[in-house]
């Protein structure tokens, strides 16, 4: 598919995890709570149809475990101004906000979970964001990077 770009999202199962994305209706969801400007930027460039990458963090093992795709370009974060939202943000104006979302829809659970440390240790990943950026919760990734998290994702595990 050309003219689309690859995206990895983070997200901590607990709170909300890739199974509650594919139960969600429509199997689509708003992506909202990022409170990082260069994630922001991030979710700013996403275009409908580009695919996305979900990683579930905080746990054990953190690993890639399913694919989406952006169905809404990003729009202002309205929890941002929810004084009772714990993602709220003081700073942010209604006629000027800060932060943004974009609305994500399940395609498919992997296979197979891809884990960070399988992915460290395959050779055309060292320079994933993931790798680099560990802590960034939106970052890009090219497409190199996304077909061989791909195959590994129907590999044995290593």
């Amino acid at each position: 598919m050309p003219n689309h770009q690859y995206w990895l999202v983070k997200t901590e199962p607990s709170t909300f995890s890739f199974d509650d994305l594919v139960a969600s209706p429509k199997k689509t969801s708003r992506w909202d709570g990022v409170r990082n400007y260069a994630a922001r930027n991030h979710l700013r460039s996403m275009k409908k149809g580009d695919l996305v990458l979900v990683y579930h963090s905080s746990v054990v093992p953190s690993a890639i475990v399913g694919v989406a795709e952006v169905v809404r370009e990003a729009y202002p974060d309205p929890t941002a101004l929810d004084p009772k939202d714990p993602h709220f943000d003081p700073k942010s104006k209604p006629d000027d906000p800060t932060w943004v979302m974009v609305d994500l829809r399940a395609i498919e659970a992997l296979e197979r979970p891809v884990t960070l440390d399988e992915v460290k240790k395959t050779k055309g990943l060292e320079q994933m964001a993931l790798v680099r950026l560990g802590r960034l919760s939106v970052q890009p990734v090219t497409p190199r990077e996304y077909e061989i998290v791909r195959k590994l994702a129907q590999s044995k595990s290593s």
